[in-house]
């Protein structure tokens, strides 16, 4: 099967991030890989893309007459494709080089509609000591506690997921108006909304494939304690308004929430009363404080949100 993946990038800061997901994606050991690059309406950015990848047979380039928000870009690049597949992948990423080979395999004998797999954290200034595994999802990396080995699940991050490309194509693509609603820039969760609808439609979710690896750059300030704070608001916010945009998208949320109460936070604190380590005792305290910030963005979200 072929695949197009679909990498969009726009700022001039991260052009060697951008550069080093493009080489990741054209060093896959799958055949039949092309990459299809959009440039979110910097001219300047586009130029540079034009002149480090324009002649490569693989690679479609295509730059917006405008900046349209990450998921328009997505949807242009689903258009601009050719694979059976169409992938995802952020520019701040590098994929494993056996990534895609990993989720044609579930395409071909899983028969998935959709696929994708684990993300693993790059961590660019250093692994903060007090940040929990299961809150690794605020910075974009796979947490603790997400699945139990392959299998179907509502949806994976957005920088490794993939679909079909006549299902995407049927489906409309991302919801452009996620992140844009009303001018709510804070609200997230464009492959949350995407999975439901494929799940009303189809009745499959994605196939999650943890060999499936694209590591994720975690840049110094995404492991500032206040950042991760502000983050954990506005995602619980995100996560009201997606019971209200797709009401039946919060399932594991639910299950998640669970695992804190019952399991992590019994077990760390049991930990720190035995002396294990300072460390279990931070992860713990900051376990606690980001739940309660998540719930503040969620009941803020209910006075948005009804």
């Amino acid at each position: 099967m072929d695949v197009s993946v679909v990498l969009c990038t726009y700022s001039p800061d991260l052009y060697e991030d951008c550069c080093e997901a493009a080489e990741s994606i054209l060093s896959q050991t799958h055949d039949g890989v092309e990459l299809v690059l959009i440039v979110d309406g910097t001219e300047e950015v586009y130029e540079r893309v034009r002149e480090d990848f324009g002649d490569r047979p693989d690679v479609v380039l295509h730059c917006n007459d405008e900046n349209r928000g990450l998921l328009e870009s997505r949807n242009r690049g689903a258009e601009l494709a050719s694979g059976d597949i169409v992938a995802f992948i952020d520019d701040d990423a590098v994929a494993d080089e056996r990534w895609l080979e990993s989720l044609v395999a579930a395409y071909e004998e899983e028969n998935a509609i959709a696929a994708g797999g684990t993300m693993t954290p790059l961590w660019v200034a250093g692994k903060p000591d007090f940040l929990p595994a299961e809150f690794y999802w605020l910075v974009g990396v796979t947490h603790r506690g997400f699945a139990d080995g392959s299998g179907e699940v509502r949806n994976t991050f957005g920088s490794n997921i993939s679909f079909r490309r006549d299902v995407f194509l049927e489906l409309g693509g991302f919801d452009t108006d996620i992140g844009g609603r009303k001018g709510d820039s804070n609200l997230q969760g464009g492959e949350t909304e995407l999975c439901a609808r494929m799940q009303r439609a189809y009745g499959r979710g994605v196939w999650y494939v943890p060999e499936a690896e694209v590591g994720h750059k975690v840049f110094e300030y995404r492991t500032d304690f206040r950042w991760l704070l502000e983050r954990a608001f506005w995602q619980g916010y995100s996560k009201r308004a997606m019971e209200v945009l797709v009401p039946d998208s919060s399932d594991e949320e639910g299950d998640f929430l669970g695992q804190l109460l019952f399991d992590s936070v019994p077990a760390r604190v049991r930990a720190t009363v035995d002396g294990e380590t300072r460390r279990q005792g931070r992860q713990l305290l900051t376990l606690c404080l980001l739940t309660v910030t998540v719930g503040f963005g969620y009941l803020y979200g209910l006075t948005r949100w009804r």
